[in-house]
């Protein structure tokens, strides 16, 4: 297998091949990536190095390589040598003078007319150049001749200050351990790791293509199963998928594991397979997809390594300590398979937000995790209030982002429910919850700039959304423009004024907010607020330039339906204005004549049977009896529910047979196989046809 390095090369120039191949292009074209690449790969990916790669080359202490040994199997593993060991003479050209340690099973592939990545990285700057070539080597050093070559991002390095603990010429003389599975050292060194290297090959039209990669995160972001198979999430990175689109090529790697404080070397080769999605990615935070290895060849060399590492002080990535572990995907996992039950939920802070709205954060106290919600979305939970014969259940807005390690509502006091939270509920009490639910969302990663419009407490989706924009901004590195406008009657009636300037400051320019007060006692303008009056089309007039925007409105019912009315009478499509409303402030929204209206049967006008099958009971529907939720209510059940309109989808029930109609069309999603029972009857039924059976 080593002659597929270069043939069809004879006179050892190197054909120009595609920038991508077919298991990159896969990729790319799974992700909806694949003609914005295409254009990228042309700019990005060079056949030589530039003057400060090559200027970068020469300053390195070690460099980590990428193999392919007889047999087929890949390698990865690092070399050191004193900086200057590595030289670029020409652009297309390095001459490194080291060469890989006999005991070190990489050297095989790394000889005269072989295909080897490198991947050139400062741990103490997070710099990191890719190249990948053939190395034209004789007696002295090794001449390596540039292929492919292309920068990287500086994210998930931890930093690093390297210091020799010995001449890196001199030979390794320890032990080396060498097995076809994972001893407890290997595993403890995998299970500790916040960085190891990835080499992965390619057969091309007439030669190879070897990469080595770098890959972070937290410590224990690797998952050793019981057999020895390893998990790695792959994060948010450059969309170019070398090492995925590698792996789903041939299925072969090679990982080098080091620890950073005695020099020890874990180099594994065997067998990779990329999963692009399922339950676990939905579950570790940050994870875009996933990928598994299974060791058949594993050499453990104690102390091999010449170079030690020190953490720095707050070394870190940022983006590194943005995503999940393993505990936590777990934990979630397990939350999903309690989303239609009560859980119970610990207070564990409440908060002062303003003079009418206080927080609660909540954690579950069931040993289950957190079911990872949508921003904007909504909580239903479950009270018993003192004297009420049963329970209450209300809605209550999300105000953090999915990524956030709490769910936290923030509730205004209005009302009986909200009262008692304020003047009752304490920390270390519990509240009932179930799965978020809810449509008002936002997409993150859309380029279109949002609008994000919050009257009172209509602030709480707004600002989940906004955490959201600027987490997955920050993680992309692309904060989608938005720009709040945040509405409150008074300074002091105003909450989140300190999240809302935080959440601008890091958003790196592409989050603006606009603070509105009506009044304006004891508040000065350019410090306290930055409009007086109220939100409407002359502000966003104002304030907003020319362009194409997404707006999400949430508040009292007069203030959305006035800035929607404002909004379409300035021709904005109704399709881009996301709104949120809970029952007598529903929207009413005016849509094109053309607009898919979904089928319904229509309503029943004469009795019909329905039956709750779990709860075995039947009652008999009249047009008199009101809807499903008011029929079940009578027969004595108590469904959850909170808005009575269709809204907030709490009310959501399975239909076992039959169908139903609306007497009010709702606004949540709701399957074909499914009924929102608070605005819905029996439909007509035809001739012949049995009663409705609900699952209540």
């Amino acid at each position: 297998m080593a002659g597929r390095a270069t043939e069809g090369a004879t006179d050892g120039t190197l054909t120009k091949l595609a920038v991508w191949h077919a298991g990159e292009r896969a990729i790319q074209e799974r992700v909806g990536v694949a003609e914005r690449m295409a254009a990228v790969g042309q700019r990005v990916i060079r056949d030589h190095l530039p003057d400060q790669h090559r200027d970068f080359y020469a300053q390195l202490p070690f460099i980590v390589a990428g193999s392919v040994d007889h047999r087929g199997d890949t390698w990865a593993t690092l070399l050191a040598g004193r900086p200057g060991f590595i030289t670029a003479p020409t652009p297309r050209s390095l001459v490194i003078d080291a060469r890989p340690d006999p005991t070190d099973p990489a050297a095989d592939g790394i000889r005269d007319g072989e295909a080897i990545g490198l991947l050139g990285i400062e741990l103490h700057t997070r710099r990191r150049n890719r190249v990948n070539g053939i190395l034209r080597s004789g007696p002295g050093p090794f001449h390596f001749q540039v292929d492919q070559s292309f920068g990287n991002c500086p994210q998930y390095i931890q930093l690093r200050d390297y210091r020799f603990v010995r001449d890196p010429v001199d030979m390794f003389t320890g032990p080396v351990l060498e097995s076809d599975a994972l001893d407890a050292e290997a595993r403890r060194m995998i299970a500790a790791a916040d960085t190891f290297f990835v080499a992965s090959y390619a057969e091309r039209d007439d030669r190879r293509q070897v990469d080595v990669s770098h890959r972070g995160g937290k410590a224990g972001f690797v998952r050793v199963a019981e057999d020895g198979t390893l998990t790695i999430p792959d994060f948010a990175g450059n969309l170019f998928f070398a090492t995925l689109g590698n792996i789903l090529a041939n299925g072969r790697a090679g990982l080098v594991f080091i620890d950073f404080d005695t020099g020890d070397m874990l180099q594994l080769s065997g067998d990779a397979q990329v999963i692009l999605d399922g339950p676990e990615v939905a579950a570790f935070q940050g994870a875009e997809r996933l990928w598994t290895f299974r060791a058949r060849r594993v050499v453990r060399r104690p102390g091999a390594f010449p170079l030690r590492w020190d953490f720095q002080e707050d070394g870190w990535s940022p983006n590194a300590l943005m995503t999940g572990d393993w505990a936590q995907a777990a934990d979630r996992l397990r939350a999903v398979d309690l989303a239609t039950r009560w859980r119970p939920f610990t207070v564990t802070r409440i908060v002062e937000e303003s003079a009418s709205i206080r927080s609660f954060h909540l954690m579950p106290a069931d040993g289950a995790g957190l079911i990872p919600h949508a921003a904007g979305q909504h909580l239903p939970i479950r009270l018993s209030l003192p004297g009420a014969d049963k329970p209450v259940i209300r809605t209550y807005t999300l105000s953090v982002a999915p990524s956030d390690t709490v769910y936290r509502i923030s509730v205004k006091r209005d009302g009986l429910v909200s009262s008692h939270l304020h003047d009752h509920v304490q920390v270390g009490d519990i509240i009932e919850a179930r799965a978020p639910a809810g449509a008002f969302t936002i997409d993150a990663r859309q380029t279109r700039p949002a609008v994000l419009l919050g009257g009172g407490v209509g602030i709480t989706p707004m600002l989940a959304m906004l955490r959201h924009v600027v987490y997955e901004g920050l993680r992309m590195r692309g904060v989608r423009p938005t720009t709040l406008f945040h509405a409150a009657r008074s300074k002091a009636e105003r909450p989140f004024d300190t999240e809302l300037a935080e959440l601008a400051a890091v958003a790196r320019g592409a989050v603006r907010v606009v603070r509105v007060l009506s009044d304006t006692a004891d508040a000065q303008e350019g410090v306290d607020y930055d409009a007086a009056g109220r939100i409407d089309m002359a502000l966003l007039g104002r304030v907003l330039p020319f362009n194409d925007y997404d707006f999400y409105l949430c508040g009292p019912g007069p203030f959305m339906q006035a800035l929607y009315d404002g909004l379409r009478g300035l021709n904005v499509a109704d399709e881009r204005i996301y709104a949120e409303a809970f029952g007598p402030s529903a929207l009413v929204r005016t849509t094109p004549v053309t607009a898919p209206v979904p089928p319904r049967a229509p309503p029943a006008t004469a009795p019909v049977p329905v039956v709750f099958t779990p709860s075995v009971k039947e009652a008999r529907w009249t047009p008199e009896s009101g809807t499903l939720l008011e029929l079940a209510e009578a027969r004595g059940l108590s469904p959850a529910f909170s808005c009575r309109s269709g809204t907030c989808g709490s009310c959501r029930t399975k239909v076992l047979s039959g169908a139903v109609s609306y007497v009010t069309e709702p606004t949540a999603p709701v399957a074909a196989d499914e009924a929102l029972i608070c605005c819905s009857v029996p439909a007509a039924p035809a001739e012949g046809a049995g009663p409705l059976e609900l699952a209540l």
